[in-house]
Order: C-alpha cells, then structure tokens, then sequence
C-alpha cells in the first residue's frame, strides 16, 4: 500500500508519528497490510503515543511562509485577503447560504469594503484591529482538519467558527473579570456548548505575544481541538448556536471571530476529510468496549431471514424482491449500536429494536429504526410521512434529514438505546434524541404495542432493496 506523508516535520518522532497517521488514514478499516502496521507498531514502541495526538506537534515551523503540509491547502496567502469575505457574528449560515445565487454574491460583495477597513495583512501575518465582520472563507467545507497559528493580547476574545457555527474560543485567560465566563480555565473550549466541551480540558495558552498553534479535526458535528499540542477537546458535539433543536449544518465557512483587541494570525491551513477517513475517525471514538456481533464471513450468531442476505468481502448484501428481518441470536436490553451502511436509489431498510423474533419489528418489536434513502420521494415518486425518513423511529418519532452522504458512499452509524430513549447519531450528526414513551400520537393512529418492550434481539428489517451492512458491533450498558 503506498502511505501519503500529511504533515512536515520538525523532528524524527513527529515525522514518525505523522508517518503512522498517514497510514491509518489511507488504510481501509478491515486491511491487513503488514509494512504498514509495522510501521505503525514501530512508531508506537519509539513515541510511546497516540500518532495522531502527536500529530498535532507536526505541522510547520514558524518559518513556513504559509506553506501548508502535504495535503493541506492555504487559507491565507501571506500576501492579501482573497478567498475571503466577511459575515457578521449573528448570521445562522443556513439562512446567508440558502439566499439566491445574485442575492448571496451582493452580500459577499458588499462585505469586502468592509473587511478591508479592519483587516490588513502585515509581513505575511494576517492582522486584525478587534473590530468589524468577522473574516469568513469563500468556501464551505463538511469533515475537515484545521490548523493556524495566532498570536494574541491582553483582554483580547476571538475564537474560530466552524461551518460558520460559533466557535473555538480564543481569549485573555488573565482577565478576572471573565473568570466567571471560564477565561481562567483558558482557550481552546467551545464555549457555546451547554454541556461537554465547553471548558478546556487542559489550560495550554502561552504567554501573551507569543504563538499559539491551533489544530481542530471536525466529522459531522464532533470536533476535537488542540492547542499548542495539547488536546483541549476529545470528540464533542458542536451545539447548534442558533438552533439548538438541530444539529449543525453539514456544510458551512471558517470564520475567523475577533473582538476587543489585536489579533494576528498566521499558516492558516485546512485538509478536507473523506467519508472513509471519517468514519474510521468516528469508529475510534470510545470505541472501547464495543464487540463485532458480525464476523464479516457468514451469519453465524444470526437466525431469521438468513436466505434474504449474501456475504462477500465483510459485507451483508441484502438481496433485491427479499424482505424479512435477520436478527441475533442473543438478546440485548441497554446498548449502543455501531454500523456503516450503504444505500442504492430509493432503498428501504430498518433496525430491529428488541425484537421478540416474530411479527413486524416495528409494532412487535420496540421498534424500526428506518433505514431509507433520504431522497426517498424524489427518487420514487411516493410520499412519506416525516416519522419514516431515515432515523426515525418508525411511526412515532421523526429524525432531521440532510446528513446522509451521497448514494453509493458508506455511512456511519451509531444508535443508543437505554430504557425508553433512543438517540441515533449519523455520520457523526445527532439525528435523534427521543424518549418513546412519552409519545402519544402515532402514524396512521396506529398503536404499537411492543415500544416498551424491555430487552429482544437487534437486526435489521428488509423491504426488498440491495441494501448493504458492515463493521457491525455493540456494546451493551
């Protein structure tokens, strides 16, 4: 397997390190590459660490010239502003990248004069005065990793915005008068959020005038962040600001946020995430405790509708005209699910919850969790009720849409189930969070009266289509 190289170096550990990272990157998550998990193994015994923590301390030196890594791309080029404009620190992203072509290119326009007032580039940094717009890029990205350095000052508060949702916090960890706000704990936070994430979990600022290096990796709406090589935040979820009943959207700007006093900035670099990489991203998040309940050869431990399915290469091929429900032979109370799927045009599928073996999952068992192309009335001509888009809980309780990845791409899945809650997390997006039994009303008022149902057995629910499943695993709570 040829193993890309993403980060310079400025010693022989961090070059082993980001070594290793390349490789687990580029390797797909069921590959048996013996050069590359050697390599891997070896920078493990020589680092004594995580390659993708160390990884943080491996991109360029100070005297880069804002010449990314290997991978990356130049926000800023040292020498003016383009490729940027300037949005306002109030703007939902939704509502400005929802505006018409010619109504979106005026207020793109109309912001430069603006942003040219207060931002100026200085000896290839980019500096701002603490006032104005705040810098925005042209372009909008999904999964990404991030990198910039910046230098601050006393009573400065800036932050970085990502997909245009606020923010990374940057500010004066002196200031007491911001001790209760949680300056004190230091930047690096995203100190929006209500719950998790919201602090730093280390104070790693330097000194004022010096350098700060910042490095935020984002999948869907989880992101973790480093400073000055330090994690500051491990995989939470980005609150929605403006909305906080919805996830974040899955694309959006960077914005640079400044207020108060100077900021300079500078190696302002961004990596555009894959599909594939993300998922391993997310597969490897607490991953502990998770066990394969399906082998990737044959369907030992399963039972049920056996004949509607094919194993090839890991997969389970779900064969077209077949429907039924394929379930484990083991039951399960409290758990979390993890899977990746793919979908063909128009295709329906579902997730057995606790199902007792027999009858429809979806009023037998606690429920189906639908599994359906998210495009489903464009691509078949037939409506459906919002409690049948993908993620819901079949009949009773609607999932946000949007977060599917294009048709033919795997998707990353992860479903919770305590007592009567089901939360389920797509591609990295919270797309439900619900407690069923406090639902009353039901599709078509039809009653489904195994929704309290306290343990069954997991699978998954055909409908005919060429659905694929694979990297099945649970834990159980």
């Amino acid at each position: 397997m040829s193993i890309p190289l993403l980060f310079l170096s400025r010693s022989g550990k961090a070059a082993a390190a980001a070594f290793a990272l390349a490789a687990l990157a580029a390797a797909p998550a069921h590959a048996a590459d013996a050069p590359a998990a050697a390599a891997v193994s070896a920078v493990k015994s020589c680092c004594g660490t995580v390659a993708a923590e160390v990884a943080a301390d491996a991109y360029p030196a100070p005297d880069s010239g804002n010449k990314p890594p290997a991978g990356f791309v130049a926000l800023f080029n040292g020498q003016n502003l383009d490729g940027w404009w300037g949005a306002g620190n109030d703007k939902d992203p939704r509502q400005y990248l929802a505006l018409p072509a010619d109504a979106f290119k005026k207020k793109h326009d109309d912001s430069l004069a603006e942003i040219r007032k207060h931002w100026s580039v200085q000896g290839g940094e980019l500096v701002n005065d603490g006032r104005g717009l705040f810098l925005t890029t042209d372009k909008t990205y999904g999964d990404f990793e991030f990198l910039v350095d910046y230098k601050t000052w006393p009573r400065a508060d800036s932050g970085v915005y990502l997909r245009g949702i606020p923010q990374v916090q940057i500010w004066d960890y002196t200031e007491k008068g911001k001790f209760g706000l949680g300056a004190d704990k230091g930047s690096g936070g995203l100190w929006n959020n209500a719950g998790e994430g919201k602090h730093p979990l280390v104070k790693a600022d330097r000194p004022f005038g010096e350098w700060n290096r910042l490095r935020v990796v984002m999948t869907g709406s989880r992101v973790w962040v480093w400073l000055n090589g330090k994690q500051t935040v491990k995989g939470a979820v980005l609150d929605n600001y403006f909305n906080r009943r919805i996830a974040v959207p899955a694309l959006g700007p960077i914005l640079l946020q400044t207020h108060g006093k100077e900021i300079r900035w500078r190696n302002i670099f961004v990596r555009e995430i894959g599909a594939a990489e993300a998922s391993r991203i997310l597969a490897r998040r607490d991953a502990d405790g998770f066990a394969q309940i399906f082998n990737g050869k044959d369907l030992a431990g399963w039972k049920g509708a056996t004949d509607a399915v094919e194993i090839k290469d890991g997969v389970i091929h779900w064969k077209r005209r077949k429907g039924g429900t394929l379930f484990t032979e083991k039951e399960y109370a409290d758990f979390k699910l993890r899977f990746e799927f793919k979908l063909p045009k128009g295709a329906n599928n579902g997730i057995a919850i606790r199902y007792p073996g027999r009858g429809d999952t979806a009023y037998t068992g606690m429920t189906e969790l639908q599994i359906l192309d998210d495009n489903y009335e464009k691509n078949t001509g037939s409506k459906i009720d919002p409690r049948q888009a993908h993620g819901s809980v079949y009949g009773i309780a609607a999932a946000q849409r949007g977060y599917q990845r294009p048709l033919g791409e795997w998707n990353f899945q992860e479903v919770t189930v305590v007592g009567s809650k089901i939360k389920v997390e797509l591609n990295g997006y919270v797309i439900l969070d619900t407690d069923v039994s406090k639902v009353k009303t039901y599709m078509h008022n039809s009653p489904h009266p195994g929704k309290d149902r306290k343990s069954g057995h997991l699978g998954f629910a055909g409908h005919n289509d060429p659905v694929e499943f694979r990297n099945v695993s649970v834990k159980e709570l």
